[in-house]
């Protein structure tokens, strides 16, 4: 395995440990520990995408990681209300 191989395999393993943890109601979806996970996740493994050049999980691994990032904020914002 190279350094992409190995960039995707983290990106993929922490966006299935958040899917699992929320799956077994260890972690809700609104939770910030749910969204950090699936925004590291998410530009972990487009990062890897992009390093491959592959376009559809470029656009697929960026939108999840600014959805997640957009939850985070919205999360954020209504805590410090």
């Amino acid at each position: 395995m190279n350094l992409t191989d190995w960039t995707g395999f983290i990106g993929v393993t922490i966006l299935l440990l958040a899917f699992f943890l929320n799956l077994y109601d260890l972690l809700r979806k609104d939770s910030i520990y749910y969204l950090l996970l699936n925004s590291i996740g998410a530009g972990i493994a487009c990062l890897a995408s992009v390093l491959l050049n592959y376009w559809p999980f470029i656009i697929l691994e960026g939108c999840w990681t600014l959805v997640s990032l957009a939850g985070l904020l919205r999360v954020l914002r209504m805590s410090k209300r």
